[in-house]
């Protein structure tokens, strides 16, 4: 049997569990359920080099670092390829099959999403092995999970007949969008399957079907990848050609149009990890159904979720709430509610409040920075820099800084000049000098900055040479 190519989409935002997922890092790259981020367990998953081929992750410009970073922390093999401009997953899907083509025009390509969690892993890779005998023979085989409630935030999947004698896969009779509340009670009594977003299918089965149903999309992912280039070791679509590309879903695009389309049922402990109800379902709990991640406690509670990252958050007296403190907001959740996340974070947004989207911790590719305080004509940040990284060469208009080095060593260039800053001291940077700070020692370098001026924005950074090739 030949290998699968799995290929990971990574590019989402994660509003759904918000304060802990934003844009600035979403869902997929956060320890939501065990210790590993979901983009990391879905890695692990794949490691069977028997079934799998190393993956391809299809992310944005935005998360690439993320994503390069935490497929080192667990010495993983994946090509990492950026859309230059966010789109939906039937660009991203037609990228795949137009990649994976390339290598050969029968390639089976398994299209996984990197913020669901799968419990049985072993089932997984029994699952996949199956599914992709049918994709080799043509299916386009997607993951049906049976339904444990009549949720309205999935598609549902009505099974037909076996595509061959003996197949645990069989034809899609129907497959229909996301219902309302008394269409999904009757779906669940007929049988319907929950729609996962997985996908397996032979790589020129796929361009075909875009071809015969988005034929401008199916001519886009060609010529992205046609005329892609290689950016820090990872590779960069075509961003005048992506950018052609229409925001249209798989379902749309191919799902709910092709002839091919089949199921197989994946009872294989399957979450998509949806809300913060999910999250608790899936977490520990003790005899009253009570969970703690961080520094939380609970008293005379029931069905509690608590999760905190450095605050202390009590609960008292108070059953089915789900409560998430992190440095800059505390969301406080009534569990059946727990869908409307997405609605308030919506709402956030139109009031401009930053909180929405970002995060006071900002990472970078060569460590993060903290917001601690700030005012008219200043802002502290506590700075962290990886070893052996360096941020860009770089000058401000509108502000000057100060740098204490609190653990490690900085090594600062200063206009002309370089100076080694050790632990207890200091420097200061005045507005428009040309300045770089490196981390040329062993451990962490940590600093704090004051800076003084009229404008913070990241905008005021003029960079001059960076060896992320963001000048």
């Amino acid at each position: 049997m030949p290998k699968i190519l799995p290929v990971i989409m990574c590019g989402g935002s994660g509003t759904r569990v918000w304060p802990e997922s934003r844009e600035t890092m979403p869902k997929q790259f956060i320890p939501l359920v065990g210790q590993q981020s979901t983009f990391q367990t879905a890695l692990e998953m794949l490691r069977d080099r028997s079934v799998f081929d190393p993956a391809i992750v299809i992310t944005n410009l935005d998360y690439r670092f993320y994503v390069a970073e935490q497929i080192a922390e667990i010495d993983a093999e994946a090509e990492i390829v950026l859309e230059p401009v966010r789109r939906d997953s039937a660009p991203a899907i037609a990228v795949a099959a137009a990649i994976a083509s390339r290598r050969a025009p029968d390639t089976v390509v398994a299209i996984f999403a990197a913020d669901h969690v799968i419990a049985n892993r072993p089932e997984f890779v029994k699952l996949c092995s199956e599914a992709s005998v049918a994709a080799a023979a043509g299916s386009i085989v997607t993951f049906g999970i049976k339904p444990t409630h009549p949720a309205t935030g999935f598609g549902y999947i009505r099974p037909g007949e076996p595509v061959a004698f003996g197949s645990s896969v069989r034809a899609v009779d129907a497959f229909v969008e996301k219902p309302d509340a008394a269409t999904a009670v009757g779906y669940l009594a007929e049988g319907y399957l929950w729609n996962s977003g997985n996908f397996v299918f032979r790589a020129d089965v796929m361009m075909a079907e875009l071809d015969q149903f988005e034929p401008e999309l199916a001519e886009v992912a060609r010529e992205s990848v046609e005329k892609g280039t290689t950016d820090l070791g990872m590779f960069k679509l075509d961003q005048p050609s992506f950018s052609r590309a229409n925001k249209i879903s798989i379902d749309y695009a191919v799902m709910e149009r092709t002839q091919r389309c089949a199921v197989i049922l994946a009872d294989m402990g399957w979450s998509d990890i949806g809300n913060w109800q999910a999250v608790w379902e899936l977490s520990d709990r003790d005899h009253r159904g009570n969970s703690v991640r961080g520094s939380g406690i609970v008293m005379d509670s029931a069905n509690v979720h608590i999760r905190s990252e450095d605050v202390l958050t009590a609960v008292v007296g108070v059953d089915n709430v789900i409560v998430v403190t992190t440095h800059d907001a505390v969301l406080v959740l009534n569990s059946a509610q727990a869908g409307k996340v997405k609605d308030l974070v919506e709402q956030l947004k139109a009031l401009k409040r930053p909180e929405a989207s970002e995060h006071r911790r900002s990472y970078r590719p060569w460590g993060y920075y903290q917001s601690i305080d700030q005012g008219s004509r200043y802002q502290v940040k506590r700075i962290v820099v990886k070893p052996g990284a360096r941020l860009s060469l770089q000058k401000h208009h509108h502000r000057a800084e100060h740098w204490v080095v609190v653990r490690g060593a900085a090594e600062v260039t200063l206009d002309d000049k370089i100076k080694i800053v050790h632990e207890n001291e200091s420097i200061y940077l005045p507005i428009g000098t040309i300045h770089r700070l490196s981390n040329p020692g062993k451990i962490n370098l940590e600093l704090i900055e004051v800076q003084t001026g009229s404008y913070f924005g990241e905008d005021d950074i003029i960079r001059f040479e960076d060896v992320y090739n963001r000048t």
